[in-house]
């Protein structure tokens, strides 16, 4: 049977390759993606089942990214999870706007990957 595949954006080492391991752990093939404006792209292409987002870039407006993914129709589904600090509550605002579907914190989103999951899965 085939994995799902899930995206995951991000530029910081932690928690972006911690990330990575876990969804393989249960049970997800991953592709990174290094640059947020490439997300949409990449997302249309490659069919994936939910994406992650790091929103601490110091490249791209990863929000406008989010957006993108809304506006296109192929991606307008696709469950989007983002993630920053605790203390980054700016960044976490304009996921919020730009149409993310959970927006959490580093921490909260490695303690609970599965249950995080289950609910952004449920909600598209």
């Amino acid at each position: 049977m085939n994995e799902p595949l899930a995206l995951v954006c991000y530029e910081r080492l932690m928690p972006g390759s911690q990330l990575v391991n876990r969804l393989q752990d249960v049970g997800y093939r991953v592709q990174t993606v290094a640059d947020a404006r490439e997300l949409p792209t990449t997302a249309e292409k490659a069919g994936a089942l939910v994406a992650f987002v790091d929103l601490v870039s110091r490249k791209t407006d990863a929000a406008q990214a989010i957006a993108k993914l809304r506006q296109q129709s192929v991606t307008r589904h696709l469950p989007v999870i983002a993630f920053a600090g605790e203390r980054e509550a700016p960044l976490q605002a304009a996921a919020r706007a730009a149409g993310a579907s959970l927006v959490v914190s580093d921490t909260a989103l490695l303690m609970h990957l599965q249950p995080l999951l289950d609910q952004a899965l449920a909600m598209e």
